[in-house]
């Protein structure tokens, strides 16, 4: 694996309270299997590594306004926000992560579908610093992770997911989401991608 770090966004999503953490709203599916892959402290080492060699790090947080009217609840997974009252902007409860705050120079995303592309500014905030290849971590596996870099793909960037920086419900469907994933783009392991970020580009 080669990386071009200028030319890198490094794109973690939902990394939120609400998500990951067991008092979460959704912590229920996602808190156990986040926490026993360890995503949040490998993202923290892969983001450090990031930022260090000039690659931009971008946040996707998934945030609604207090009475959901922004809520298309079209899919049975954002349904559950509006029925669980979570998710609301402004809250701690949609903020990242204490061990993943962004920091100086590091971008923010909020959006309100699965895809952190579909409608927001994702793709040209991106694209304005020359962004042509991301870095995908996250929750979950199957669901936002798999869906953005779906949408990465279609986009046409160069498109990895890091398998032992994201995670799912279950390692089953983790595993199947990484199986889909390699017909639709690369994935590497946090390995892979911190010794790309040490080595130079070849031309």
């Amino acid at each position: 694996m080669e990386l071009d770090p200028p030319r890198t966004a490094f794109i973690a999503v939902h990394y939120q309270n609400d998500v990951i953490t067991p008092e979460g709203a959704f912590g229920a599916i996602f808190a156990e299997q986040a926490t026993a892959v360890g995503i949040v402290p490998t993202t923290k080492t892969l983001h450090t590594a990031a930022r260090d060699a000039g690659a931009q790090v971008v946040y996707t947080r998934v945030a609604f306004q207090p009475g959901y009217g922004d809520l298309v609840g079209n899919f049975p997974l954002l349904a559950m926000v509006g029925q669980q009252g979570c998710l609301v902007d402004g809250t701690s409860a949609a903020a990242i992560v204490d061990d993943l705050t962004p920091l100086d120079g590091d971008l923010v995303v909020t959006h309100q579908r699965v895809s952190g592309f579909v409608g927001s500014e994702l793709d040209p905030v991106l694209r304005g610093r020359g962004i042509d290849t991301v870095v995908i971590t996250g929750v979950a596996t199957n669901m936002s992770v798999e869906s953005t870099a779906r949408s990465a793909g279609d986009l046409g960037y160069r498109t990895i997911v890091v398998s032992d920086a994201s995670s799912a419900a279950t390692p089953e469907v983790h595993q199947a989401s990484l199986d889909s994933l390699r017909m639709l783009g690369e994935v590497g392991s946090s390995a892979d991608v911190l010794a790309a970020l040490k080595t130079p580009v070849t031309a």
